[in-house]
């Protein structure tokens, strides 16, 4: 090995300005950072306080502060998308625009090997000013990027997609998945609409794509070897696999309060339901969803935010429902511990929203899985798993609405819970061998040792 190969190497990270974005990236820092390598974590100011608690090695992973500018219409001290309301993203997207100057300024100081990031599309200009290689790192699964990318389709950047560009899946495709139509619909409308400069949502996003010497997925080639090979022909350029970067298991105990509520039950009869950090559903569906919890008669834990217009969960549950479910049911509507209770011997079923976070966290806890994707690259997630692993089972949906009742609901938590029926014995069983191939001793390490081979030869 010559002392260039062992010298550890200085990554900025400079994520989307998401909760999502930001626990992601410092997911890898900290496994980079495990191996001794130099992160230097570039994040609006008062988040730093909030991932302080979940970066192990600040010797390595340094944070350095963004202060976001004021931009008309978003609120005094907003910093990311979750502080503000989805309709207004595009205006965390116009502050972060008139970041350049601080960004260009950290690494004329810092002066780092490679700058990741994964928007806006003029950071990589700015990394090859200061000699910094810009790598586009994603936070989405490479499934989604190879469905949805304008050059796989043979479309301009500056194309603005329609339901029917997204209906069917690229020539080439390497699957059968593909979005039903009010999911091309919504990620058309999201995917083409103004964020800035006068360019789209996906035209910011593949014109840094285009500008960077590579592209990094926290994925693997036992899941999704076919994409990476498809988008990696498309694009003409490295397409670099993490590994799927598994949370290291908790190392602090459940809340005693959490703890002793699921004790009370017996081993995988509880259902956990979670739809993610940012995720709001209107009042009619959040009825649909815990009405649904209800009818499946079994106990059941839920996290998720209130609706739009509610200011408590109490407030928006329906009538009655708290004393029908006294006992066997709680829903929150703050945050709780869900990398510790996936883990409890006692939940059985995760009913998730598709994040890739989530889904990661699923897999390690071996519990049986039903999907109700939400938008965007959820809606892949949710047929990666159904479809090509066949690990989950998604809650039927109205195909013009995005619509789904609780008794759709009820019969897909009932069908993954029926271990002697025979979806419910093939989940678990395909659940248990994927989990045998992606823990596999040494498989993170070599992933990890590519990826970091695959960043020295672009140096």
């Amino acid at each position: 090995m010559s002392p260039q190969d062992s010298k550890p190497l200085h990554i900025a990270m400079y994520p989307w300005f998401a909760i999502g974005h930001f626990n992601s990236y410092l997911h890898l820092a900290n496994k980079l950072a495990q191996r001794g390598h130099i992160i230097s974590f570039l994040l609006p100011t008062k988040t730093q306080q909030k991932l302080a608690s979940i970066n192990p090695y600040p010797n390595l992973v340094t944070f350095f502060p963004i202060t976001v500018p004021p931009v008309d219409g978003l609120p005094a001290g907003a910093e990311s998308t979750n502080d503000v309301h989805p309709k207004d993203r595009s205006k965390i997207m116009a502050a972060r625009d008139l970041t350049q100057d601080q960004l260009d300024s950290y690494l004329a100081q810092l002066k780092p090997d490679f700058l990741f990031f994964d928007s806006p599309e003029w950071v990589p200009q700015v990394a090859r000013k200061h000699g910094v290689k810009p790598v586009y790192y994603a936070v989405f699964y490479v499934s989604m990027f190879a469905y949805c990318n304008l050059q796989a389709r043979n479309l301009p950047l500056n194309h603005r997609l329609t339901e029917g560009d997204l209906i069917e899946p690229p020539p080439g495709f390497p699957s059968s998945i593909k979005f039903r139509p009010s999911e091309a619909r919504t990620t058309a409308r999201v995917f083409s609409s103004d964020f800035g400069n006068g360019m789209t949502f996906l035209e910011k996003q593949d014109l840094g794509i285009q500008e960077s010497v590579a592209i990094g997925f926290r994925s693997c080639r036992e899941t999704e070897g076919a994409y990476a090979d498809f988008l990696e022909k498309q694009l003409g350029k490295p397409v670099l696999l993490a590994g799927f970067l598994f949370p290291d298991p908790p190392t602090s105990k459940l809340d005693e309060f959490f703890d002793n509520w699921l004790n009370g039950f017996g081993h995988g009869t509880v259902i956990y339901c979670a739809l993610g950090s940012e995720a709001s559903i209107e009042k009619d569906q959040f009825d649909e969803l815990v009405l649904g919890l209800e009818l499946t008669g079994m106990p059941f834990l839920a996290a998720i935010k209130p609706p739009a217009g509610y200011e408590t969960i109490e407030s928006a549950l329906p009538e009655g429902f708290i004393e029908r479910t006294k006992g066997r049911g709680m829903v929150r509507g703050d945050w709780v511990p869900q990398p510790q209770i996936v883990q409890h011997p006692s939940v059985g079923c995760f009913v998730s929203h598709c994040g890739t976070g989530s889904l990661s966290e699923a897999l390690m806890g071996g519990c049986q899985l039903v999907l109700i994707p939400l938008n965007l690259d959820q809606y892949i997630n949710a047929r990666l798993m159904s479809v090509d692993m066949r690990v989950a089972v998604e809650v039927e949906k109205g195909e013009n609405d995005d619509f789904f009742y609780k008794e759709a609901l009820q019969k897909a938590v009932e069908l993954v819970m029926d271990l002697e029926g025979q979806v419910g014995k093939e989940l678990k069983a395909n659940n248990a061998k994927w989990r045998e191939l992606l823990f596999k001793e040494g498989i993170e390490e070599s992933y990890i040792n590519s990826f970091v081979k695959s960043l020295r030869e672009l140096l």
